[in-house]
């Protein structure tokens, strides 16, 4: 079985489109996304620099942008080696996807055309921007440690858990200042490193953006997923198309459950995973928590030629 992951915020670099618009197609679909979104795709993702990319409102339609564009990229080459292989329910058993990641799972289960999603992120990342406006607050990851000792650290600053990602990883979110005391006095064993997100996401200080996104999701009109789809906060399979978009509102304020896809994805005995771009964060987690499952991460379209080889390997068979 084959996992497809889409990765989250944070994930995001300088010039990470550049070498996807070399696929054929790709500037194209890229102008959609970016009149969907209402940014400027293309500047911001080949010349911004990083404190640019930063921002939460042109952050997320951006990872967005460049998973899906990757996911073009892949099922191009998947098509040119086997016809039937057009659509990503022909080869993929599940997609999940962590945080804004979980747009473009879903629109790579057929929940949301890809315009769609990117509409809706483009709302997403201006409410939680605005949301995140409010107070000096942001995300820190804190990886090692015994679990009972970085939960009780967390409380002590006054932090909350806003992904636990398995592996030994805990991202904490709160006000900067307790983030920086906690940065100051790890847990044992610990490190505590700052993300470049700009907000508490994934915590009640989001709860503002939840109604916003939730009113601009009430104009879609979303299918049921082709595949099966996992809830990031809490690993389970989604039924519905009216649940995943309810999923993808609710998981704004609410904590994402990595962990628990990975062990979903585990108990459905996946063994092979491609992470979609900006990639590199989920198979490194995957590496951890998931031994045994081959990966692969387009972190470019030098890795095309690797995925697809992964594919026609691994892929399950589909009644014809």
């Amino acid at each position: 079985m084959i996992a497809l992951l889409s990765p989250g915020q944070g994930a995001q670099a300088p010039g990470m489109l550049a070498p996807w618009l070399e696929v054929a197609g790709a500037p194209e679909l890229l102008a959609t996304f970016s009149e969907a979104a209402g940014q400027d795709l293309h500047t911001l993702g080949t010349s911004a620099d990083a404190e640019t990319i930063k921002d939460t409102a042109l952050a997320q339609p951006l990872i967005v942008a460049a998973s899906l564009l990757s996911l073009h990229a892949l099922q191009a080459e998947l098509a040119a080696r086997e016809p039937a292989l057009t659509e990503a329910g022909a080869w993929v058993d599940v997609a999940a996807g962590h945080s804004v990641g979980e747009f473009a799972a879903a629109a790579a289960a057929g929940v949301l055309p890809a315009t769609d999603a990117l509409r809706l992120v483009g709302v997403r990342g201006r409410a939680m921007a605005e949301a995140a406006s409010r107070a000096e607050t942001g995300m820190s990851a804190v990886v090692g440690g015994v679990a009972e000792e970085v939960e009780a650290a967390l409380a002590a600053h006054d932090l909350v858990a806003a992904n636990v990602n398995g592996g030994g990883q805990v991202v904490a979110a709160g006000l900067r200042s307790d983030l920086a005391a906690l940065e100051a006095d790890p847990p044992a064993r610990a490190r505590v490193i700052p993300l470049p997100v700009a907000g508490a996401f994934h915590t009640s200080a989001m709860a503002p953006a939840v109604e916003t996104v939730r009113a601009a999701a009430g104009s879609l009109t979303p299918a049921d997923p082709a595949v099966t789809l996992l809830s990031n906060a809490g690993g389970e399979a989604i039924g519905s198309g009216a649940q995943a978009l309810e999923a993808m509102v609710a998981q704004i304020s609410s904590p994402v459950r990595w962990d628990l896809c990975q062990e979903a994805m585990l108990t459905a005995q996946v063994s092979a995973a491609v992470e979609l771009a900006p990639a590199g964060v989920l198979t490194g987690l995957a590496r951890r928590s998931m031994r045994g499952v081959e990966t692969v991460a387009l972190k470019s379209p030098d890795d095309l030629a690797s995925a697809v080889d992964l594919v026609l390997r691994t892929r399950s068979p589909r009644e014809s």
